[in-house]
């Protein structure tokens, strides 16, 4: 059988769980590298405001000690005008003029941005300037213009290194990213890469698969699930391959002896005696048996086994299957008993078909019971019946408590059929049941008896 197809690395999930990490880092570090970027600036500039309104403040109320008065200051700071010469980048520019003065009066004496000269300032935006005090009298008010200051280049490469050190952070935390991303999809798809492999050995016909389970979660579960399939898909295939060889063997045995016997017989080495023929008779019978219980198994497998169902009386049931087999009983000198409840009970259920089932399970009693009883019982409980089939036989060994429901599977691998049987007997008792929606258990221990228990929904 062909190897499955390797799978595209890009389109394995491993590595769309890494790209998905790295997505993911390289948003959220791109959202926290522009958001502090934003932040840093927006401080930076208040910052400088601050420095420069310091500066303002404390030249302008200079001058006004010194000259108790606000004339001439305009010669202090006058309109900015275009440099005549290039400007020595070493050399820290001077303060830009971004605070305009209004007097005690509100009159603009130093003109910047929207404020002109002479101007008259409304009382509420005088509220929000910065006062000038002097000797304890407010003498003048600096006015913010909102006009953003210009960065001197120290300023300037002081920023632009915040900027590179937000990169280079970024890079880095996009990398621990990358790798932390490659080794935490590597440990999720691990368990996927196993069944992968496991699938395929599957795939190969290498049945039985056990892969090691490494967590508890939903993944782990997963895995033991797969083992379970996996160990009843291999006990499967073989209890298949045993059925098989079953089959193959039963159909032989019987086609063999009366194929000789037909041979010799054409051949004129034997005659036709009544003994002889009643030989080919029974390997007939045999096969008819064989046939017919594998047609009831097909069809219960496949859901299709017909049911009759009515009202039954279980204790007039049970008498009647007792009734079947007390010759048989008797014969091995066996009591064959049955135990019902005081009230009677009824049951639906295809009468013939459940005789069927129990028929097996006292045929199988007697067969390995040598000396005791065998007691079949019924009970009442919880909207449930019980029937039981209880014999004080052998009993079945532990290892073969399991697999006695199973189709050829013998306890004693050295016994023949008894004439009528099909190996098949457990098998159709417990697809009956089921098809019933009912279910069959059986305790059993050696040297002491074996007890079935059939539970039925009222």
């Amino acid at each position: 059988m062909p190897d499955l197809p390797i799978p595209n690395p890009m389109k394995s999930i491993s590595t769309k769980l890494t790209l998905a990490f790295l997505l993911l880092s390289l948003t959220v570090a791109g959202f926290v590298a522009f958001f502090t970027r934003q932040a840093t600036e927006r401080e930076f500039e208040s910052f400088v405001v601050d420095r420069i309104e310091e500066d303002f403040v404390t030249k302008v109320t200079g001058y006004y000690q010194s000259h108790d008065s606000w004339r001439g200051i305009r010669e202090i700071f006058p309109p900015p005008k275009p440099p005549s010469q290039p400007l020595n980048l070493n050399k820290p520019k001077p303060a830009p003029i971004i605070f305009a003065l209004a007097d005690e009066e509100g009159s603009i004496i130093i003109p910047a941005g929207e404020y002109r000269p002479r101007q008259i300032v409304a009382e509420n935006i005088l509220a929000k300037g910065t006062p000038i005090i002097v000797d304890g009298v407010a003498v003048g008010t600096a006015l913010l213009t909102g006009k953003i200051p210009e960065l001197d280049p120290v300023e300037q490469r002081y920023l632009e290194r915040t900027n590179q050190a937000l990169l280079l952070a970024m890079g880095t935390a996009s990398m621990i990213a990358l790798i932390l991303g490659a080794v935490l999809a590597r440990s999720l798809t691990r368990p996927l890469r196993e069944l992968t492999t496991a699938a395929r050995s599957i795939a190969r016909g290498e049945l039985e698969q056990k892969i090691p389970v490494h967590s508890k979660v939903e993944l782990g579960e997963l895995i033991k699930s797969f083992n379970q399939m996996s160990a009843n898909l291999a006990q499967v295939t073989e209890s298949r391959r045993q059925m098989t060889a079953d089959i193959a063997h039963d159909l032989g045995s019987p086609l063999t002896v009366i194929g000789g016997y037909l041979e010799a017989i054409e051949e004129g080495v034997l005659e036709a005696t009544p003994e002889r023929i009643a030989v080919m008779h029974t390997e007939i019978t045999h096969l008819q048996y064989l046939v017919r219980d594998l047609r009831m198994l097909s069809l219960a497998d496949a859901g299709q086994m017909p049911l009759n169902r009515e009202q039954v009386e279980t204790g007039a049931f049970l008498r009647r299957v007792a009734a079947s087999y007390k010759l048989r009983a008797e014969k091995k000198g066996i009591r064959l008993k049955v135990e019902v409840a005081e009230n009677p009970h009824s049951i639906y259920i295809d009468e013939e078909r459940m005789a069927q089932a129990l028929g097996n399970l006292v045929s199988n009693a007697l067969r390995h019971t040598p000396k005791g009883s065998i007691t079949l019982a019924t009970l009442v409980r919880n909207n449930e019946t019980l029937i039981s089939v209880a014999d004080t036989g052998a009993g079945i060994a532990e290892e073969d408590l399991s697999r006695i429901f199973e189709r050829f599977y013998r306890t004693d691998q050295t016994r023949n059929l008894d004439e009528g049987e099909s190996g098949l007997g457990l098998a159709i008792t417990r697809a009956i049941i089921e098809t019933h929606g009912g279910k069959i258990t059986v305790k059993s221990k050696l040297g002491e008896g074996t007890k079935f228990i059939i539970l039925l929904k009222d």
